[in-house]
């Protein structure tokens, strides 16, 4: 096998963004130069480099096991990736076999090769089998799950249509797509949104990723941003309407404002832009942050927060040229800002494991709950209690973390309610039903695990193809999208269950 170093360098890359490391992954890029190879992102399947790091694993394990006479003899303990590149390690492992070999050839003639080879094989098996128990009262059927198979690389993003039953889909195969699930077919219609750049007077595929998207309020408009350095605007039925360059870089995040008039959007270039949704114009650009923008949200129709890898939150006002107010607590990079559903409290969520909860009438945090044992990778607030549509509800704040856990907490008592342990692996995407009843989770086991909140109890599971990037809800509660690593989009449908 031979390969160059831009291979190399490629796969690393987006092993970098398949694992969640977004901000380091641009960093490599940069710095090895992946835009100006020749690989085409979209071709390259998901886990290419795990893939291959595997394979070279069990070749050296088959090595080691096949013996000098050309018989194979099961490998008792299996390699570390760190042990198969060291060659003393390998060496001292087929000696070991070796022996091993001769040491048991005198039991297998006594059995015959049959009794004494059976009750090894049973005991490989017995060890290596253990699971955990499922319960399978729980599980969603296949027959309530729409896979929704088209995009040709990891699926970052996905969210409803706020008034129908579409949803959208961002991928690492830059594009996005509507897909139609109002009719409840096996294959429902789906939108292809290229992004293409102009190079040489004509369009090209950007061959970037699609970061992030949101519906605007009435669900007429669609915006997307990309690693290409645009947000773009399209209509529901897939058409072009506005290309916003500004950014010098990738975009991480970008939202609508409720009124629908603005779109807010964080990029890598440190800065946060006010986007005129209706012209495509920069309406004000803030270069605040001292380093890549991570998130941003709106608190009212014109001022909003944005948090940064600089450790710091900044929240703004349009037309105003410095912060209004500037929080700072955290001691690593801030992953996720959210604004309560009144407006008033702010919660952020870091790499030093950590959750906060911030108020305009204080200079440091009201809450610093710590309770994770890993990064927080996001945060959503509950819709309900005052203000909301479930006003005789209390309001609850669910943090995800790396450490595999979800945590629901009493944002006025500052204390953790329920800890959602089900999860295996890291859990990406938390998001509240519409009545704030119940919770979906989205994590790397590839499993979308959805809870009561007033109990803390598991209620639905249904396990997917790839791990779990993105989870959301459609207006009226019933369906539950979920995107994926392996390039996979689904739909799980709760009536009736």
């Amino acid at each position: 096998m031979s390969f160059s170093s831009d291979e190399v360098n490629f796969l690393v890359y987006r092993y970098l963004q398949e694992s969640g490391f977004q901000h380091s992954a641009y960093t490599f890029g940069i710095e090895s130069h992946i835009s100006q190879s020749n690989i085409n992102g979209a071709l390259v399947p998901p886990a290419a480099l795990l893939s291959i790091l595997q394979k070279g694993l069990q070749y050296t394990e088959a090595e080691i096991s096949i013996g000098e006479d050309g018989t194979e003899q099961r490998l008792v303990e299996s390699l570390s990736l760190i042990d198969a590149v060291m060659p003393d390690v390998v060496a001292s492992r087929q000696n070991q076999q070796n022996q091993q070999k001769q040491a048991i050839k005198p039991e297998t003639a006594e059995t015959n090769g049959e009794e004494g080879n059976l009750n090894v094989a049973t005991t490989v098996v017995s060890t290596q089998s253990e699971t955990m128990e499922v319960d399978t009262s729980i599980e969603i059927p296949s027959s309530k799950a729409t896979v929704l198979r088209g995009h040709e690389s990891e699926v970052f993003i996905c969210a409803w249509n706020p008034t129908t039953d579409l949803l959208a889909s961002g991928s690492g195969d830059s594009t996005a797509r509507i897909w139609d699930m109002s009719d409840n077919t096996a294959s429902p219609n789906q939108l292809v949104l290229r992004h293409c750049i102009q190079k040489g007077g004509t369009e090209v595929p950007s061959n970037k990723d699609v970061t992030s998207l949101d519906w605007n309020c009435d669900g007429s408009l669609l915006a997307t941003g990309s690693y290409d350095g645009y947000a773009r605007i399209w209509t529901t039925d897939g058409r072009l309407a506005s290309t916003l360059g500004q950014h010098k870089g990738p975009i991480f995040a970008l939202k609508w404002n409720k009124r629908g008039n603005y779109i807010l959007s964080a990029g890598v270039d440190k800065t946060t832009i006010i986007w005129d949704a209706a012209s495509g114009q920069c309406t004000q650009q803030f270069s605040f942050h001292s380093a890549p923008a991570l998130d941003v949200d709106w608190q009212t129709n014109t001022s909003f927060a944005s948090c940064s890898t600089d450790q710091c939150i900044h929240v703004c006002k349009l037309s105003m040229d410095k912060p209004i107010k500037s929080f700072q607590g955290h001691t690593n990079e801030v992953n996720a800002i959210k604004w309560d559903p009144q407006g008033q409290l702010l919660a952020s969520c870091s790499d030093d494991m950590t959750l906060k909860i911030w108020s305009m009438k204080h200079d440091t945090c009201v809450h610093d709950l710590q309770a994770h044992s890993k990064e927080i990778y996001t945060i959503k607030w509950s819709p309900t209690g005052p203000g909301t549509q479930n006003p005789n509800m209390n309001l609850i704040l669910a943090s995800a973390s790396f450490d595999s856990t979800v945590r629901l907490w009493d944002v006025e008592r500052g204390a953790c309610i329920h800890t959602l342990t089900k999860h295996t692996e890291p859990v990406y995407s938390v998001a509240f039903s519409p009545d704030g009843k119940f919770l979906a989770s989205g994590s790397f086991d590839k499993c979308v695990h959805i809870w009561s909140t007033q109990t803390g109890q598991l209620v639905h599971s249904y396990k997917g193809t790839g791990g779990i990037f993105e989870v959301c809800w459609n207006s009226r509660g019933d369906k539950v999208g979920a995107s994926a690593s392996d390039g996979s989009v689904f739909v799980l449908d709760l009536r009736k269950l």
